[in-house]
């Protein structure tokens, strides 16, 4: 191999290219570490589930006085306490509908319903405690509105035309609120993507995109050799993103990671019960071993200490710098197919630790609740390009297996690494993250193909509907996030507030 040449998993040569390779690099250092302490932690409930998204739902109205020849009602089908009253149940039951409809964890507090600005100070506890509000928008004075957007909360404002009876600010959200009587948008953190008419579904997809955010947002990720970045200077990209996303990267250090190998691997129950989920593994409908048993046996007691080393942390994320050097002559195998587990049980593992294109995993794991995959791309041809690595995960809808060949990862023909078959006409968000954390460009494509070309083990075909060249004119970074589903919409909302801007390529 050309000693210039930049691949697609670390190697010995690009040590220059790969900042951060086996550093601490800020964050925190787990250290002092023991297996025995780890593997205690292994009987706990593992940390690999999203944390409610906590919503306060806010109902503002007003009841008007007649009064002798003068406008004295403004627009709106509440007018009295009880029309009042039935608004909250309504706005009860669709929550209550709206619940069970989430494919996320999300958690509604108790309906409120304020007519002035000063009774927000009684609900202080309840907006201290939640992450977004709904403002139900059916009257009341703007100072209300003013005062919600600027609690630092995210809000959607919702109105009604015909879901039920019709709201004041319906009419007057956008001149009177967002616009501040102006011509242009003149409020800060709520925009126009924030105002749903009638439909409960906008509001479904929005909280996801923010349950989503919440959950990756100042979460906290493990990083075995320390946070790097693709081709990047030593330290640049790891910083941004903590500025941006406020990640924990709570750092691993090699030579701790060794010894804790190196004690799991004398720990004979934790053997027997790497072999035996080796196994039972193999077993499964769609697996065929195409390695070394021991490697992937090797696999599943490295899983033990990753596993561990999360609920050590309460983090239900992790990365692995230098994956492709550093780590097989510790574990005697390769870090691939662990990672390929690690996602299939509901954590967030990712190789390279390559922070440029992480928070985009992160992101849109906690917007979809499925495992994502981290790949290399190819150039763009005839509708087409190829992504592979050979980290995939299987579970790929969230639910349900694609098959796999269990083979030894490409680049060393050494250990355990899944060459996983992606279903045929599945449509997949595409994230292309830039250096800077400034700009992500995304698109939808189709699963064409699962190719068994001498690249990456786990390779797929995707095709778009797109200009071949515009997409080529449009990657930034080096590194994508691949993820069952369309999640375009859920993506550039999230990212908006973070800010990073999303270009969708059409």
């Amino acid at each position: 191999m050309d000693s210039t040449h930049i691949g697609c998993c670390p190697h010995v040569t690009r040590r220059g290219f790969l900042g951060g390779v086996g550093a601490v690099i800020g964050g925190s250092a787990l250290t002092h570490l023991s297996w025995q302490a780890l593997a205690a932690g292994l009987d706990q409930k593992p940390a690999s589930d999203r944390s409610p998204l906590v919503v306060k739902p806010i109902l503002v109205y007003e009841i008007p006085t007649r009064r002798s020849q003068t406008s004295w009602r403004s627009w709106g089908g509440i007018q009295t306490e009880d029309q009042a009253r039935e608004e909250v149940a309504r706005i009860q039951a669709e929550l209550a509908q709206l619940e069970k409809k989430a494919d996320f964890p999300v958690r509604f507090l108790p309906v409120s319903a304020i007519k002035k600005t000063e009774e927000l100070n009684g609900l202080g506890e309840d907006i201290a405690n939640c992450q977004a509000t709904i403002v139900y928008g059916a009257g009341g004075p703007k100072g209300v509105y003013d005062k919600i957007g600027q609690s630092g909360k995210d809000v959607v404002l919702f109105v009604r035309h015909k879901s039920g009876p019709v709201y004041l600010w319906y009419e007057i959200i956008s001149p009177r609120y967002l616009r501040q009587h102006k011509d242009q948008l003149a409020v800060t953190g709520v925009d126009f993507d924030d105002v749903v008419v009638d439909s409960q579904d906008e509001i479904l997809w929005r909280l996801r995109a923010l349950g989503g955010l919440h959950n990756t947002r100042g979460s906290r990720i493990v990083a075995i050799g320390g946070a790097g970045a693709w081709a990047q200077p030593e330290g640049v990209v790891p910083d941004l993103v903590r500025r941006l996303w406020k990640l924990d990267i709570q750092n691993v250090p090699y030579d701790e990671l060794g010894k804790l190998i190196e004690q799991a691997r004398a720990d004979q129950p934790a053997v027997e019960r790497a072999k035996k989920r080796a196994a039972e593994y193999l077993h499964l409908p769609g697996t065929r071993l195409e390695t070394q048993k021991e490697f992937v046996e090797n696999a599943f007691l490295l899983e033990q200490v990753f596993v561990g080393l999360m609920q050590r942390a309460q983090s239900r994320a992790i990365t692995v710098n230098s994956c492709m050097g550093t780590i097989m002559p510790m574990a005697q195998t390769t870090a691939c197919l662990v990672l390929s587990l690690l996602n299939d049980a509901g954590y967030q593992a990712f190789c390279e630790s390559d922070f440029v294109v992480i928070p985009s995993g992160l992101l849109l794991g906690n917007i979809s609740g499925k495992p994502v995959f981290l790949n290399d791309p190819t150039y763009p041809h005839d509708g087409l390009i190829t992504l592979a690595h050979c980290t995939a995960p299987r579970k790929n809808d969230g639910k349900n297996l694609d098959p796999a060949r269990i083979m030894t990862h490409f680049e060393s023909d050494y250990g355990a690494a899944p060459k996983v078959d992606m279903k045929i006409g599945q449509v997949v968000t595409n994230i292309i993250p830039d250096f800077k954390s400034e700009r992500w460009v995304g698109f939808c494509a189709k699963v064409a193909e699962n190719p068994n070309m001498d690249v990456c083990r786990s390779q797929v075909d995707v095709r778009f509907d797109c200009d071949s060249g515009l997409v080529a004119r449009n990657m930034p970074g080096f590194h994508w996030m691949t993820g069952y589903g369309d999640y375009r919409r859920e993506l550039g909302y999230a990212l908006k507030k973070v800010p990073i801007k999303w270009e969708v390529l059409a």
